[in-house]
């Protein structure tokens, strides 16, 4: 979704992230990118039909509902790296805690760029809630927090990679997180080794063109 009409705020925190994109490789300050989303654990009423020659897998219509879980993604565009983790819930602590990974993921790294959407568990305070403050003051210190703004998810490429793993993995019935983890934690292996990346052509430039409408007019 783009806002309908001009917007200062919006377009600031765009060509912000759009600069960052436009940092080179360096594996000392890493560009990575967080998105999540929920899944839908669904359970099957009645047993579905094996695949055969030129007939999918079929499922019957009527399902039970079974909770959902989370999916962290933390992709590094520019090499083809991406981390992974399927949690119960999607609160400001499950989120400190993927970010904990992340950090010792690049335990090398002076410092970590984090492209992400602005949710309200996505701040510095869900580290302080959910760690000691030594240690959430010393996390906080590994990164530099760069959000997507409000309307502006599209700009955040971690949601195009978490857009493959669903379309790739997560597009079908899974009745236990511990499936979803077997089934996740392949795909990762297998992007992983393909190196698989994003290579992301949309600039500053040409948003002042195809996006013009956005940009405040200014009257001299």
């Amino acid at each position: 979704m783009i806002p309908p009409k001009q917007n200062g705020n919006f377009v600031a925190q765009m060509e912000l992230v759009l600069d960052v994109y436009k940092r080179p490789y360096d594996p000392l300050y890493p560009v990575v990118c967080m998105d999540e989303s929920p899944k839908q654990l669904i359970g099957e009423t009645r047993t579905p039909i094996p695949a055969s020659p030129g007939q999918l897998e079929r499922y019957d219509y009527e399902y039970r509902r079974l909770g959902t879980c989370n999916v962290f993604l933390a992709f590094e565009p520019l090499a083809g790296k991406r981390l992974v983790k399927i949690t119960e819930r999607k609160t400001g602590e499950d989120w400190a805690y993927f970010l904990e990974e992340i950090a010792k993921e690049y335990e090398n790294a002076e410092k970590i760029t984090l492209v992400m959407d602005n949710l309200k568990t996505h701040t510095p305070g869900s580290l302080y809630l959910t760690f000691p403050p030594e240690k959430a003051r010393a996390l906080w210190k590994r990164f530099e927090f760069i959000y997507t703004p409000k309307h502006g998810s599209w700009l955040n490429i971690a949601e195009i990679e978490l857009n493959v793993l669903t379309r790739q993995c997560l597009k079908r019935r899974f009745d236990d997180i511990e499936k979803v983890r077997r089934e996740v934690m392949a795909w990762k292996e297998n992007r992983d080794n393909k190196k698989a990346k994003v290579n992301w052509q949309f600039t500053t430039k040409d948003a002042r063109i195809k996006l013009s409408k956005l940009y405040p007019t200014i009257e001299s």
